[in-house]
């Protein structure tokens, strides 16, 4: 199973809120017309933004705003506010395997620190990359087009 896609669309959310600040359209309909999604959709990920400190958004008034510089911002915090997966368990491993079989009884104990390792490497890169890169980036693809 893929890991939930409200990480990509905190994301967007973020990054869609920074570059149009200055319009002021940061409604969850806007946002959800550029995700292509439902706004309730929208207004889940944008609580679990603003529990985590992302976002400010205020009840009946629509509209957010970043509650950080865009640079304090990392994918890792995107990740761990919406809740992609709990702490090491981004792989899974199966239910009760034979305990009889030389494979099934060492399978886990030789795969789980490499799942563990995986997912430290993954959320390192993730520590490391700011909405302010992907605003930069997403500005530089335009300007090429």
């Amino acid at each position: 199973m893929p890991i939930s896609s409200r990480f990509a669309v905190g994301i967007h959310i973020l990054t869609l809120i920074e570059m149009t600040k200055e319009e002021g359209v940061t409604s969850s309909e806007f946002i959800a017309a550029s995700v292509n999604t439902n706004p309730a959709v929208i207004r889940k990920i944008m609580g679990m933004l603003k529990k985590a400190g992302l976002i400010e958004v205020h009840p009946g008034i629509a509209g957010a705003k970043l509650a950080k510089n865009l640079s304090d911002i990392t994918l890792f915090d995107i990740y761990k506010a919406v809740d992609v997966v709990q702490e090491n368990e981004l792989f899974s491993m199966h239910e009760s395997p034979l305990p009889d079989c030389p494979v099934g009884k060492n399978i886990q104990n030789t795969i789980e620190p490499l799942f563990t390792a995986a997912q430290l490497a993954m959320e390192k890169v993730l520590k490391n990359v700011t909405i302010e890169d992907v605003v930069r980036d997403i500005d530089r693809k335009e300007q090429i087009q």
